[in-house]
């Protein structure tokens, strides 16, 4: 006997279909098991798949439970944008034109996000990172991170930004390039991975073009995550939010914090994240990401009942 799930799966932070990182939703994933979602998220073979539950708390809107192919994370960028845009598109819930305010349970706890409205329709949605950043700066050197993607020593940035591995739920190498060009030659070398960060903290690498951040312009990002069982991602919430934490970190106070991030442009998965973070005195005090998101397909899902 088997039972059907609704589903929807959108391309997420894009505004045109077929671009952005694909997402599975189950809108509600009441009587699944663990076990059935990783198996259901394998079988949709995106980089991410949410299941939908009522909320814990009433004051919240819902509980989200995430999965790569790989495992469950506590917290992701591209499903918390995405899902949350999927429900106010739908009208699964309530919108106030301008601005809704909603509240998703997630792994880390609640996530905030704001959704931009503009004649009652969704236009867009911005989370706040749960997590406050956390810095570990005992990282690979920067010839090991050369040879890890495959790129000579001079291809990595070294100037005032350094490598280092943060986290705002799920931690990441955040590796600064010296180009564009050695952003888009970058090609992860399995092997020297398996040596160097498999069993470390962070497994995951997002590089980005460090001459893009001082000349204001978008900047161009790529991330691989194997330990997931994504080979390229492209588009990644969770690591923006990293990157916004770790421009901060290194920006003067006062100054605006906000970035445009290119991601997936070498995949040919165009993908746009803005990017935002508020500090004072020192402190980061909050980290932003938002993107559009467009409805690619809806139907139901049918999984074999215990």
């Amino acid at each position: 006997m088997s039972e059907a799930y609704a589903f929807h799966t959108l391309d997420v932070f894009t505004d045109e279909i077929f671009g952005g990182n694909p997402l599975a939703v189950l809108t509600d994933a009441r009587g699944l098991s663990t076990e059935q979602m990783q198996r259901i998220t394998r079988e949709f073979n995106l980089s991410e798949t949410v299941f939908v539950f009522p909320p814990e708390n009433a004051a919240h809107t819902r509980r989200l439970r995430i999965f790569t192919p790989g495992r469950e994370l506590p917290f992701a960028g591209h499903p918390t944008v995405g899902t949350a845009f999927l429900l106010a598109a739908t009208g699964m819930i309530p919108l106030t034109e301008g601005e809704t305010h909603i509240v998703l349970e997630e792994g880390v706890g609640p996530v905030p996000v704001t959704i931009r409205v503009e004649n009652g329709s969704p236009v867009s949605a911005q989370l706040t990172a749960a997590q406050a950043p956390e810095f570990r700066s005992d990282v690979p050197s920067v010839d090991k991170i050369a040879a890890l993607l495959s790129l000579t020593v001079s291809d990595v940035a070294t100037g005032g930004l350094k490598v280092e591995a943060v986290s705002c739920g799920v931690p990441f190498l955040i590796a600064p390039l010296a180009s564009r060009d050695a952003v888009s030659r970058a090609k992860l070398d399995r092997a020297v991975w398996e040596r160097i960060l498999a069993s470390g903290w962070t497994k995951e690498i997002f590089l980005f073009d460090a001459s893009a951040v001082d000349a204001g312009g978008a900047i161009r990002a790529r991330m691989f995550a194997p330990d997931l069982g994504i080979g390229e991602d492209p588009a990644t919430g969770s690591a923006g939010a990293c990157l916004a934490a770790y421009l901060a970190k290194y920006a003067v106070d006062g100054s605006p914090l906000s970035w445009t991030v290119e991601q997936g442009f070498e995949m040919g998965r165009p993908s746009i994240l803005s990017l935002s973070a508020d500090k004072k005195a020192g402190q980061i005090d909050a980290v932003r990401v938002a993107g559009k998101s467009v409805l690619v397909s809806d139907g139901k899902l049918r999984v074999q009942s215990h």
